[in-house]
């Protein structure tokens, strides 16, 4: 197995690839314990329904309950009429009841993945990735860090690569609510920044709870907040 399919193997969300006919040519490991809550021909059905009219890929937000399983949205490719592959995008596992915090635990690679997909799609930028894969999922504010991401990521449209890098930052801390947690920081960069969307990412920013810095690249700070 490549390394390349290991990633795919071991992903957090369920992929499927099936046959024109409704066979599963390929799924990865999370796909196979969907497959314990919904028939593959209810996930068949679903790829079909939301690719896109001509080949390529499409990814679509909605909301799916199957069992123990929510998501939020889907991603659907096909190059040919011979195969069909699904993504399914887990939805934030439980929500956080405390009053002063603001989100629901999260994967963040499985955020970051999906908007690099969106944002990646119908464009001839070269998204590279450079990720610590051992965070744990955090409690985070996901609509708003999609928004921020995005609005990130389109700072850098302009250019031909972007670099995506996930780190832990060794011997920070943050306080909040009496207790310190360690910091992890989601780092983006490319040559050029377009100044007029960084305006609009500034405008962004002002109404979310994140820690931005902005340099060369752009950096999120997000705190450990597991429970």
């Amino acid at each position: 197995m490549t390394f390349e399919q290991q990633w795919i193997e071991y992903d957090y969300n369920p992929f499927i690839v099936f046959n024109s006919s409704m066979k599963i040519l390929s799924l990865n490991a999370e796909a196979q314990f969907l497959l314990g809550y919904v028939s593959s021909e209810e996930i068949f059905n679903l790829a079909t329904t939301y690719a896109n009219i001509s080949f390529g890929f499409k990814t679509t937000f909605l909301e799916l309950n199957f069992g123990r399983y929510k998501f939020f949205a889907i991603t659907v490719g096909y190059e040919n009429d011979e195969a069909i592959g699904i993504k399914l995008y887990q939805a934030p596992s439980f929500k956080i009841n405390k009053p002063k915090l603001v989100g629901e635990a999260a994967n963040i690679y499985a955020l970051v993945d999906l908007c690099i997909l969106t944002y990646s799609i119908n464009s001839k930028i070269v998204f590279e990735k450079d990720f610590d894969p051992t965070i744990p999922e955090v409690i985070i504010d996901s609509n708003s860090f999609i928004r921020v991401l995005n609005k990130i990521y389109s700072c850098y449209e302009k250019n031909e690569k972007i670099m995506t890098k996930i780190f832990y930052r060794v011997g920070e801390h943050i306080k909040f609510e009496d207790k310190k947690y360690s910091i992890f920081s989601i780092e983006i960069n490319a040559c050029e920044i377009d100044k007029d969307k960084l305006i609009e990412l500034e405008d962004l920013i002002k109404k979310s709870s994140f820690y931005i810095d902005i340099q060369k690249s752009i950096t999120i700070n997000i705190p450990m907040i597991l429970s």
